[in-house]
């Protein structure tokens, strides 16, 4: 069986450029799924916060009609005008802010498929440090999609790191989810949330989240996890992306 994987990267990603973990990721994948791989483009603002703006606004239910979101939209036309869609198992992979945009366009998605049959294989979800919460009606629907065998694996809590106070961050409502946010940023103001802020961004001293966004080993856990562990781009890949860590770690 074909694979094809589209990656939906965090909120400071830009124009081919993101930091390190995604820069990393993003070589790692092509390498291993080489040119059925693509970054989804076009759906980031150049500044980062405006971004997070987005997913905190959008992250506890599915938007009613999601083709009138912009980002939705072009997100869904990447997809489903690639030539390689048709006949191939796609894995949507995404991380942080990505994880939202993935998580709408999966929906979109699976409804299409409900309606249309675009589909021809039952798609992978990997929502990478992601802000959806577990507990939200957005992961519930995508839960109902998975019943329906429309979606086949859903990655969450596995591609979460242990102690990073922002996994969940877009609650269950929108006043949860600036409840959050205010209080990840300022903990000295939270009952709810510790330090450091999530405005420290220093790469060893700084919030969990920023300093693995970091690190390269990020990068090596999400390959681990999503190509060895649960083998979402089939044994095939799965041997591939085995190798590529070997070669890393001799390097």
């Amino acid at each position: 069986m074909a694979h094809r994987f589209f990656f939906f990267a965090g909120g400071d990603y830009n124009g081919g450029h993101g930091n390190t973990f995604t820069s990393n990721f993003i070589r790692y994948l092509a390498e291993v799924i080489g040119h059925r791989f693509s970054v989804i483009e076009g759906i980031y603002h150049h500044r980062p916060v405006m971004n997070v703006i987005w997913a905190l606004n959008r992250a506890q239910e599915p938007l009613k009609a999601p083709l009138q979101n912009q980002i939705i939209a072009s997100s869904v036309n990447q997809i489903l005008t690639c030539p390689q869609t048709h006949g191939s198992k796609l894995t949507l992979v995404s991380s942080s802010y990505g994880s939202v945009v993935a998580a709408q366009t999966a929906c979109h998605l699976a409804e299409v498929h409900l309606e249309e049959k675009r589909l021809t294989h039952p798609f992978n979800l990997a929502l990478g440090a992601s802000m959806v919460h577990e507990q939200s009606g957005l992961l519930r629907k995508l839960e109902y999609y998975q019943q329906q065998g429309v979606i086949d694996k859903i990655l969450l809590s596995e591609l979460h790191d242990d102690g990073d106070n922002s996994n969940g961050l877009g609650g269950r409502t929108r006043f949860e989810a600036y409840s959050n946010g205010l209080g990840i940023c300022f903990p000295i103001l939270s009952r709810k949330f510790s330090g450091p802020s999530f405005l420290n961004n220093d790469p060893v001293h700084g919030h969990l989240h920023r300093v693995r966004a970091q690190s390269i080993q990020k990068a090596k856990d999400f390959i681990q996890t999503i190509l060895i562990d649960h083998e979402l781009g089939g044994k095939e890949n799965k041997a591939k992306a085995e190798l590529l860590l070997e070669k890393e770690l001799t390097d």
